[in-house]
């Protein structure tokens, strides 16, 4: 499998046929694979994917995998989950905004597409596990958590004086 940072597969000898196929594996290695305190582990993911020429342009579709790296939502720990995502994308020369993707000089560039569904595959709040009870009290001192009267602004003191009466 080839480690590379970009995805661009020449297209020529596919369009000349439809129904033309070619079969792409790769590992990709992508910077900035990473959405607040979630992201892929290494940026790394693992492509395998067929290419089609169809009529309107091409189709890229098989699978994304890689590893993802959460907090946990209870414990706050990393948790890494393995991540498989069924890929399916149209490449059409003169793209629809939002549907489908460009192709540029006879090449198209698998890289953003997969950039953008594995990130948009990242977990929103996963579980470390069922019995996950939340934080350990031996991580945070004593009283770390208590709640204490809030500082008094002066510049409301004279609201502190106001009554109503019912």
């Amino acid at each position: 499998m080839t480690r590379t940072d970009t995805l661009i597969v020449d297209i020529v000898e596919l369009r000349r046929h439809t129904g033309t196929r070619r079969d792409v594996e790769a590992s990709l290695a992508l910077d900035d694979m990473a959405v607040a305190d979630r992201s892929i582990v290494d940026g790394r993911l693992d492509v395998a994917l067929t290419v089609e020429a169809i009529t309107e342009g091409i189709v890229a579709y098989g699978a994304v995998s890689g590893t993802t790296r959460a907090p946990c939502r209870r414990c706050l720990d990393d948790v890494d989950t393995p991540l498989r995502l069924d890929f399916h994308e149209i490449f059409e020369n003169d793209p629809t905004d939002g549907e489908t993707w460009p192709i540029n000089d006879e090449r198209i560039d698998l890289t953003p597409v997969i950039r953008e569904v594995a990130l948009l595959a990242l977990p929103l709040a996963p579980l470390c596990g069922d019995d996950c009870v939340g934080p350990e009290p031996e991580r945070f001192p004593t009283g770390a958590f208590e709640e204490s009267e809030p500082a008094k602004d002066d510049r409301w003191a004279a609201l502190d004086e106001l009554r109503f009466d019912e």
